[in-house]
């Protein structure tokens, strides 16, 4: 709904200041004893930094194309820029206050340094630096799974599962056509799309070739993905479901199909789904109403690892996730593991057993830190 898509980008652009607001404060005065002109020089940085990501996805569409690109990149590096700067002078800050009462620094840190700032930004260009580099050098991670059921001649299949490609102005057609060729070279029997397969305000019109790259994806079983909460943010869950139809990917929508009298495979909706239109997904149960559990195999593809009880008492014998991005940069791993039973890997949890993806792509900063971009591949073999 146009309202709740509103509130959602207001609250998030007025925490979006105010963080900005305390950066281009305190860094201002850090600098403003020693020199002054430069305090004024970094309030307007900040200031140009900080309105350039909510004004370069406007002029994307007045710019030329590579202007565009240029301008939104700059843009999604502040936004890791402020992550960071954020927690540092706030932790900064944190000590001077305990100090007021302990009294336990030296006189030169007692007030903020011009020094202190040329380490923080040298600290942070290293980080970015590394950060680019392993966000764009995905990994291969293999499990070795075993299902006990099997009413079909179907021994044993490999399973290709990518999320959170967040496809856009940063994740574009060559690290889309590298993922293709990595998934074929694997040689899979089924490839499943996790979500989360464009980003918000996506570079989509820009890329015609999107379609016809994933239609080079070869499977026996097919291809097959389920919208994830970025389709929903952005208002384009029917636009992106309609080029991955064209593209001969199978849209599974809070449905399932019988596979070749194989195994279920089971495509939930997003869980924000009813945050942002009028109608929630169903309720995993309701949704598999009429599937025989006990006779085939039961898989889920399922954006957000929330819950996953609800799976495993469903019947649900496995389960693929995304979602997490395993906090993307560091420290925010420490959060998506108090958030999440699961917040990447393997996981087993009675009948189900469930995996969960870091994501290939990023959102916002185009870093990973503490984590790697990946492409799972899970060999299942069946038992009766």
């Amino acid at each position: 709904m146009a309202l709740k898509r509103f509130a959602f980008y207001a609250a998030f652009l007025l925490l979006y200041g105010l963080i900005n607001a305390y950066i281009a404060l305190r860094g201002g005065q850090a600098v403003r004893g020693s020199y002054p002109r430069l305090a004024w020089s970094w309030g307007i940085f900040v200031l140009i930094a900080s309105l350039l990501f909510p004004v370069s996805r406007w002029l994307s569409q007045l710019l030329p194309h590579e202007i565009s690109k240029i301008l939104i990149t700059a843009a999604s590096y502040w936004l890791g820029a402020m992550y960071y700067l954020f927690f540092i002078i706030l932790a900064l800050d944190l000590v001077r206050l305990a100090d007021h009462f302990i009294n336990f620094l030296p006189a030169d840190f007692k007030t903020p340094h011009p020094g202190v700032a040329a380490v923080m930004c040298s600290i942070l260009l290293v980080i970015f630096s590394y950060g680019t580099w392993n966000a764009c050098h995905p990994r291969i991670i293999h499990y070795d799974l075993s299902i006990n059921k099997k009413s079909s001649p179907l021994d044993k299949m490999r399973i290709v599962m990518v999320s959170d490609i967040h496809l856009g102005w940063i994740v574009g057609i060559n690290r889309l056509n590298s993922m293709v060729n990595s998934i074929n070279s694997l040689q899979p029997d089924l490839v499943l799309l996790a979500g989360d397969i464009v980003d918000e305000g996506a570079d989509l019109e820009a890329q015609d070739e999107i379609p016809y790259t994933f239609s080079r994806i070869t499977a026996r079983y097919g291809t097959f993905a389920v919208p994830g909460n970025h389709e929903y943010i952005s208002g384009q869950v029917y636009r992106v479901g309609k080029f991955l139809q064209d593209a001969g990917v199978t849209v599974l929508r809070d449905r399932y199909i019988e596979v070749d009298n194989a195994f279920y495979l089971v495509g939930r909706d997003d869980l924000n789904r009813g945050g942002f239109s009028q109608k929630r997904r169903k309720d995993l149960r309701e949704l598999l109403q009429g599937l025989d559990s006990e006779l085939l195999p039961v898989i889920l593809i399922d954006h957000q690892p929330f819950k996953l009880e609800e799976a495993d008492q469903a019947g649900v014998d496995l389960q693929f996730s995304g979602h997490t991005h395993l906090g993307q940069f560091f420290p925010n791993n420490l959060i998506t593991h108090k958030l999440y039973e699961q917040d990447w890997g393997y996981l087993r949890k009675d009948r189900l057993q469930a995996i969960i993806s870091c994501g290939y792509g990023t959102w916002g900063p185009p870093i990973r830190i503490g984590n790697r971009p990946e492409i799972v591949v899970a060999d299942v073999v069946f038992n009766k």
